[in-house]
């Protein structure tokens, strides 16, 4: 905290590690996203940082700032396996909008903002089979979140994990 006259600042110090999840929890597996993020919080890791909301958008690239590596995890339906991991690398969004953009597109926006290369980034992707509107988290995405989580934490404890 720094005192400036009668004003308070309180600085919050950015933890090395970033875990992004995003989905609708309303959703199903939809959920799965949001999740992980409150498997993860209550790990209470002192290096990682959760962040969760309903969709990408181009100010998520600042919370890229500072971050030593950065981990992208949302439920897909275009995976067999319980999940998948890759890199992922700045491109260029095709679209005409920056709602509902994909990671590699928030990677293109931190090199527009700040001019240099984002920190390495990787994406999990958790297989979902039921997406409808008011429906439960089916039992085989509770199954895919325990495999995943337990990926999501050797990757924590080990950046040379990038693979499942």
């Amino acid at each position: 905290m720094c005192l400036d006259g009668e004003r308070f600042y309180a600085f919050k110090m950015t933890k090395p590690i970033l875990i992004f999840t995003w989905g609708n929890p309303s959703r199903g597996d939809d959920a799965l996203g949001s999740l992980l993020a409150e498997r993860i919080e209550a790990l209470a890791l002192p290096d990682v940082e959760c962040l969760t909301d309903f969709q990408l958008q181009v100010e998520h690239a600042l919370d890229l700032r500072g971050r030593r590596r950065v981990l992208f995890a949302d439920a897909s339906r275009a995976i067999g396996a319980p999940f998948r991991v890759s890199r992922i690398a700045p491109v260029r969004n095709a679209s005409f909008s920056t709602h509902a953009m994909n990671p590699h597109a928030v990677l293109q926006a931190y090199v527009d903002f700040e001019g240099v290369s984002p920190p390495p980034c990787t994406l999990l992707e958790m297989g979902g089979i039921d997406f409808e509107l008011g429906a439960g988290l089916s039992a085989a995405a509770q199954q895919h979140l325990e495999a995943a989580l337990l990926w999501v934490i050797g990757w924590i404890n080990d950046p040379r994990q990038p693979r499942q």
